[in-house]
């Protein structure tokens, strides 16, 4: 497996590893500093994301339950978003949930985003803490069908820039 390292600029704590293992499946590894703590941002994703379009209105516009319940196991939820300039939506699942390490796992069924590029797509969000700091750490787990089809780094960056949104506006309050 070979571990490629992306810096980003916008913020500068922020940084992005892409892994690549057999050329079609890879992983994406986002991590933010926070200031407003971990369970202050697990739980808006877990049971408040519908506030997240407050927060960021131009990046989320909504987060519905198709079914379940909110933040449970299981429940189906679609998200209305843009993205590189254009209104999508994705549906996912919540495959897991961890309270005490303040993680979440969504599998993605379907959405712009994915049909038709991708076979596996599985976003995972935890909380960490290395050297004192607080970190909050997406992953993107992914499986395209050939060589052709872009690694979602653009989404990774997406998924990282209003999470960084998030946590000011959380630490602000």
């Amino acid at each position: 497996m070979a571990c490629v390292y992306f810096p980003h600029n916008l913020f500068l704590n922020k940084e992005y590893i892409l892994e690549i293992e057999m050329a079609l499946t890879g992983t994406i590894i986002g991590k933010v500093e926070i200031s407003s703590g971990s369970k202050v941002i697990h739980d808006i994703f877990r049971h408040t994301p519908n506030d997240i379009s407050s927060i960021c209105p131009d990046k989320i516009h909504a987060c519905d339950v198709l079914s379940g319940r909110r933040g449970a196991v299981g429940s189906k939820i679609i998200w209305h978003f843009t993205h590189d300039g254009k209104k999508q939506s994705l549906t996912e699942i919540i495959d897991e949930v961890d309270e005490t390490n303040h993680k979440i796992v969504f599998k993605v069924l379907e959405g712009e985003l994915v049909d038709g590029k991708y076979k596996a797509f599985i976003i995972t969000f935890h909380c960490e803490q290395k050297d004192g700091k607080q970190f909050a750490v997406w992953i993107i787990d992914f499986e395209r069908p050939d060589t052709s089809v872009p690694y979602p780094t653009t989404f990774m960056e997406y998924l990282c820039d209003y999470l960084k949104e998030i946590d000011d506006h959380k630490s602000c309050s």
